[in-house]
């Protein structure tokens, strides 16, 4: 019996996908694919005569539904360079198992991170906890300059602390900036490294970490195209209502134009759009 495998991650192992200034994605290796998630959830049929597209008809019912588990079949293990600001960020999805860089053991690498001009941004006015109206071009040179005088001088004292002052490791690294960066091996499920890019690619997430989660999507898009269309289709672009904005859907929805459009999806899509809204027929 063969390993099951993906082409492109076969053909993407140890190649360095570059991430921001100074970061990257490595894939190192992987579990499973679209055929993996299909077998699972049909483990009791044993193997029988199914297409691709039988799979992928039951991948788009079981993310459709929210029957997550089999999609736990399938595991990817990358290696990344990241910011530190970027990880403790990262860090919060804790469904994963994770191995990172220690500056206990290793001096830290000199590798900062900088904004591009075009990244640089003003506090938002209406979320506190993102950017608003782009800086000037003479106000983004200053920040970056000013980003990059203070980093240095971190580096500089964390290297004297260590070499003139003798400190030891663990102590010296509490006055590196957290723009440096660190690496670490992140090993995910599909299920949740799907969550993460839904969270992480969302116009709400900090700039930084959605330029990692979108690497990571074209990554699963091309690993598990099937999986990644379903998702894309009932969960990444999807919507979800409210109990209000589903009663004034379903006054809106009884039109000749709604019917028109209606018409182009299948006996099954009609009957599960309309049980989302509470009806039965139009």
């Amino acid at each position: 019996m063969t390993r099951p495998h993906s082409p492109f991650l076969d053909s993407m192992i140890g190649v360095k996908i570059p991430a921001l200034d100074h970061g990257f994605i490595i894939v190192r290796d992987y579990m499973g694919v679209d055929k993996s998630i299909a077998d699972a959830a049909r483990v009791s049929y044993g193997d029988g005569t199914r297409t691709v597209n039988d799979d992928a008809g039951l991948i788009s019912y079981l993310v459709e539904h929210q029957h997550s588990s089999p999609l736990e079949m399938c595991e990817i293990k990358l290696h990344i360079k990241l910011p530190l600001f970027v990880a403790r960020e990262w860090i919060r999805h804790r469904t994963a198992n994770v191995n990172e860089e220690s500056a206990r053991y290793s001096i830290m690498c000199k590798e900062f991170y900088t904004p591009s001009s075009l990244d640089m941004a003003q506090q938002s006015k209406n979320n506190k906890q993102g950017r608003g109206e782009a800086l000037t071009p003479a106000q983004a040179q200053r920040a970056a300059d000013k980003i990059e005088s203070f980093s240095r001088i971190a580096r500089f004292n964390y290297e004297s602390l260590l070499n003139e002052e003798a400190l030891a490791r663990e102590l010296a690294r509490m006055n590196i900036t957290l723009n440096y960066y660190t690496q670490w091996v992140w090993k995910c499920d599909l299920r949740n490294l799907l969550h993460f890019v839904k969270l992480r690619m969302d116009s709400h997430a900090q700039l930084e970490i959605r330029r990692y989660a979108e690497e990571i999507w074209r990554i699963v898009q091309a690993w598990v195209p099937s999986a990644a269309n379903a998702f894309e289709e009932h969960q990444l672009y999807a919507t979800h209502f409210s109990k209000v904005e589903t009663e004034i859907l379903r006054e809106i929805v009884d039109g000749e134009k709604a019917r028109n459009m209606m018409a182009h999806l299948k006996p099954r899509q009609q009957a599960a759009f309309l049980a989302k809204l509470g009806l039965e027929s139009m």
